[in-house]
């Protein structure tokens, strides 16, 4: 394992092969594809974040897991994500759709069970 990849943070085994190696993941990765996950749902404008995170967001660097929080227990995923909508969505039904489509992604894409995904509507954003 290269030194670069250690220094992400935390990483998860999701598979084991004794023959060939492991494979891990990196919790930043987890949240990316919620993040990413979430922004392909209609009615959802962007994530949300805090005040640096929006600034960086102006400078052009776009930090793809910003408004995501991933807790990994074990196998098990637990997710909190911050989201802006757009005016006249129904926020019930986008969140629902946000839900299910972040539950699938994360469990397709890495074998992981998502128990929870907490959605946290910060903003309703209005076009212009």
């Amino acid at each position: 394992m290269t030194k670069e990849f250690e220094d992400r943070g935390t990483t998860y085994s999701i598979h084991e092969n004794v023959n060939i190696g492991e494979v891990k993941v990196a919790d930043e990765v987890v949240a990316i594809i919620a993040g990413l996950a979430a922004t392909e749902v209609e009615g959802v404008d962007s994530l949300g974040g805090n005040i640096t995170n929006e600034i960086v967001s102006k400078l052009g660097m776009k930090n793809l897991s910003k408004g995501v929080k991933v807790t990994v227990e074990e196998s098990s995923v637990l997710v909190d994500i911050t989201l802006n909508l757009k005016y006249g969505t129904q926020i019930p039904a986008v969140s629902a759709k946000v839900q299910d489509k972040v539950k699938s992604a994360i469990e397709t894409m890495t074998g992981l069970s998502v128990t929870e995904v907490n959605i946290k509507v910060a903003s309703v954003n209005v076009e212009n």
